[in-house]
């Protein structure tokens, strides 16, 4: 049975910094990051890439439409 594995990528300049994608993330990838947006807000970084397994529950929480989920499959 091929297992999932996946990334995402965030769009750190549109993201407003809600954490509603940190709340979601079963995984915990994310977090905020250290760092500010040309708006001033810490957005959230994929921190934790290898642990994402694509479930996409970030994508469908994200208010402003900042991330891309990737899915890849891999052999177990």
């Amino acid at each position: 049975m091929p297992k999932v594995k996946g990334r995402i990528e965030i769009d750190q300049e549109r993201c407003k910094g809600c954490g509603l994608c940190i709340s979601v993330c079963p995984m915990k990838v994310i977090e905020f990051s250290d760092g500010f947006n040309a708006k001033g807000y810490h957005p959230a970084e994929a921190k934790y890439v290898d642990k994402c397994i694509a479930c996409g529950f970030c994508y469908n929480m994200c208010p402003d439409v900042c991330i891309t989920v990737y899915r890849d499959k891999e052999s177990a």
